[in-house]
């Protein structure tokens, strides 16, 4: 029963989360100056009635309490309301973001935590020797620069090997699936990498960390006294056991995938949702930016969620 009710408590909770950052997500937005429809007050066309019907059309004309309501209606629907940027529906703008954000992110994150498990496993397990050094002194060297800075030296120095910019050739004509998908690995290669060498530094410290607290117990000075082999200590006992803060921060990471990254995708022109939110947060466009931080909000209480569940399994002395 103490595992039913943690799992019940666990998605409880993570229930009232999503809801309560939906509330946020609401408000904040409305409390920023000026609306969607006030750089029309610039444009000389831009006749009173003119913004008015605009206000009519998106529901501003309406109280906040009651826009708030309708967007709850329209967001228990499935609804995520249409853009003011562009008349679309904003499902449809983050659904075309998000095919072109998460493959670019997923596989930055995912080279980010294989480089920083194995650097982060050899820094504990060397401890006091040249490999930790250099292993921690690499993580934090690519920890430390700004994404933008390290995006540009990669751009620089591949400039004439790899794309640079954009998602695809424009210039490929009816390209067949492999010179598509060969184009494609090659336009995501850079921005994949900015992000993965930006991150591992982070797994390489957290990993070693746990490592280095798991190493220190007496059932490791067990297993070394019983004559086991260096390599099934390090997998059955040490690395095993220094999962759950390990876990946590790999259920983080998966989590921010849909948020995209902003100054990578910037950087290179990439069409994901970064850029969507950073053009949406110029167009004060309110449903685009709630869509968007919804879907981040939900990501992450989902991944959350999957660690809880993932400690309950890893280590069942949590329900106790």
């Amino acid at each position: 029963m103490r595992g039913a009710d943690y799992v019940i408590k666990r998605v409880a909770f993570a229930l009232l989360t999503v809801f309560i950052a939906v509330t946020i997500n609401f408000a904040l937005f409305r409390l920023a100056p000026g609306t969607a429809v006030t750089n029309l007050a610039r444009v000389p066309h831009a006749t009173p009635e003119t913004r008015l019907a605009l206000k009519r059309e998106f529901g501003l004309d309406k109280s906040k309490l009651d826009q708030y309501f309708i967007y709850l209606k329209q967001l228990s629907r499935g609804n995520l309301g249409i853009s003011f940027e562009n008349s679309q529906p904003v499902r449809d703008n983050l659904k075309t973001a998000l095919i072109n954000t998460i493959p670019m992110v997923l596989l930055g994150t995912l080279f980010a935590i294989v480089i920083g498990t194995i650097t982060g496993v050899l820094a504990a397990w060397r401890r006091g020797t040249a490999a930790e050094g250099a292993s921690v002194t690499t993580a934090l060297a690519f920890y430390s620069m700004p994404t933008h800075w390290l995006g540009l030296m990669l751009v620089i120095l591949f400039a004439g090997t790899l794309p640079t910019g954009g998602m695809t050739n424009d210039f490929l004509i009816n390209p067949s699936f492999w010179q598509h998908f060969k184009d494609l690995v090659a336009h995501i290669t850079l921005p994949a990498l900015t992000l993965g060498l930006v991150l591992f530094g982070e797994y390489t410290l957290i990993v070693r960390s746990a490592m280095l607290e798991t190493l220190s117990e007496d059932y490791i000075l067990t297993a070394r006294a019983k004559g086991l082999r260096p390599a099934a200590i390090l997998r059955m006992h040490a690395l095993r056991n220094a999962m759950l803060p390990i876990a946590t921060l790999i259920a983080l990471s998966l989590g921010y995938i849909v948020a995209g990254a902003i100054l990578v995708e910037t950087v290179f022109s990439w069409p994901g949702i970064g850029r969507a939110v950073y053009d949406a947060v110029l167009a004060r466009d309110y449903p685009m930016l709630q869509g968007a931080f919804l879907v981040l909000t939900v990501s992450v209480v989902f991944f959350n969620l999957v660690a809880d569940l993932l400690y309950f399994k890893l280590d069942p002395r949590i329900t106790e």
